[in-house]
């Protein structure tokens, strides 16, 4: 999907994969490339941006997002909630989730104070350095806190062992065409 729009108002975005945060001003044309998770990438002349789904407004009334960002579950829950909660976040350069991209090493449904459980991840990146991890971390834990049975949630990025594509589920390696 690669389609143009015209920013209708300013608009905060996170440049990628610095990960630094910048305001695109109203009136930039920008070249949607992937609204997976809830959130929209686009490319400008000046590079590749994340909008929040909260800011997509910014691409005007004819902008349709694709998928939705919401997490919510159906059944009982238990750790398949929280993997599921984990598919609907997205790097924003990879047209597949992180679960399937393998980049989640450790899931811990822990109970909490109350009826609600607390949620440890621990997750890795495809490149270190990469300055999109604090986002796509936070993402993450934010997706697995809007789950009604999740009291708090922690995700921590770590090294070891290293990323590889071999780690891609076989899911990922058709969306990617690597099969």
């Amino acid at each position: 999907m690669t389609q143009e729009f015209v920013l209708v108002r300013d608009c905060s975005a996170t440049i990628i994969p610095a990960g630094t945060a910048v305001t695109l001003p109203k009136g930039t044309a920008v070249f949607v490339t992937q609204t997976l998770g809830g959130h929209v990438t686009v490319r400008t002349g000046q590079g590749l941006f994340r909008i929040e789904s909260v800011d997509s407004d910014a691409l005007g009334d004819t902008f349709a997002p694709g998928q939705a960002a919401d997490s919510t579950s159906e059944g009982e829950f238990g750790e398949t909630a929280v993997w599921d909660a984990l598919r609907k976040c997205y790097d924003p350069e990879i047209p597949v989730n992180i679960v399937d991209l393998g980049l989640i090493y450790d899931l811990r449904v822990l109970p909490g104070e109350s009826d609600k459980h607390h949620v440890a991840v621990k997750m890795t990146l495809t490149a270190v350095g990469c300055g999109m991890g604090p986002v796509i971390a936070n993402d993450a834990r934010e997706k697995i806190e809007s789950l009604p049975e999740v009291e708090a949630a922690s995700v921590d990025i770590v090294w070891d062992p290293p990323w590889s594509p071999q780690m891609i589920s076989d899911q990922g390696r058709k969306i990617l065409g690597l099969e």
